[in-house]
């Protein structure tokens, strides 16, 4: 065997079984062999083609370990962790300390609320009061910038040299954001029959365009902007980007759970 010799290939066994014995006459095999295997060619360049669905939660966890940084944890006084997250940022750009602290995260969570008038209402709220997710480079000065931010009370764990958390940790951080990512996804497979999308279509109408910047109004995104990537009419469905690990993630969301930006 040369050293560019396929082992899955037998060059020369494939010859032997498919040339025909120049004495011996065709059979039906030999006159559909050909058609076989341009159908059998046709599957497996349509199969090669085909790009398997990439698991959701895989690709959050690839994009977490892409990121520059560790991944710790702070206090914050309880109902301020958001201001904490707004005054760090602020501190960030003002001590430039970008090319330190890159990330500041308040996980959330979906819950569902029992109102008075016994109406269920899915309301978005903090998954875990009093902590706020930092990712930097723990130098001497970015500790300091962290540490000093008003309404911060410390770093969880040794409050000098603490410990980052662990991929499986920040996993479960931002468990709610993923389950939340993979359901609006799912949803895509829940689509109104075509000839109801295409009368309801008759009745709507938007006044958003693509690449136009959005906020989201509802569901586990709240708050965030995004910008308009694709209207799906018929569906009642836009699909906007949102930034997530730095990184812009197609999210779909029903015309309900936007509202325009006048900028």
């Amino acid at each position: 065997m040369t050293a560019n010799a396929n082992p899955f290939e037998p060059a020369d066994l494939t010859d032997e079984l498919t040339t025909p014995d120049p004495g011996q006459e065709p059979t039906v095999e030999d006159v559909e062999s050909p058609a076989v295997g341009e159908d059998a060619a046709q599957a497996a360049e349509e199969a090669t083609a085909t790009e398997p669905v990439e698991d959701p939660v895989e690709a959050f966890r690839a994009n977490l370990r892409s990121l520059p940084g560790d991944w710790y944890v702070i206090h914050s006084y309880a109902g301020f962790e958001r201001k904490v997250k707004a005054n760090l940022e602020t501190r960030i750009a003002n001590f430039e300390m970008e090319d330190y602290i890159f990330q500041v995260e308040v996980p959330m969570e979906e819950v569902v609320e029992l109102k008075g008038d016994n109406k269920k209402k899915t309301v978005s709220r903090i998954r875990i009061p009093g902590y706020v997710l930092v990712r930097m480079d723990l130098t001497d000065e970015a500790w300091r910038v962290v540490r000093e931010t008003p309404a911060v009370t410390g770093f969880v764990g040794d409050a000098r040299n603490p410990v980052p958390l662990l991929e499986d940790e920040v996993m479960n951080m931002f468990d709610p954001l993923i389950k939340a990512a993979v359901r609006e996804h799912q949803k895509t497979l829940d689509r109104v029959p075509a000839d109801e999308q295409a009368a309801a279509a008759r009745d709507i109408q938007i006044d958003l365009e693509i690449g136009e910047i959005v906020k989201v109004v509802d569901g586990p995104f709240e708050e965030q902007m995004a910008e308009v990537s694709e209207i799906n009419i018929e569906a009642r469905k836009l699909t906007v980007l949102v930034t997530i690990f730095e990184r812009q993630t197609p999210v779909e969301l029903s015309f309900s759970q936007v509202e325009k930006v006048n900028l």
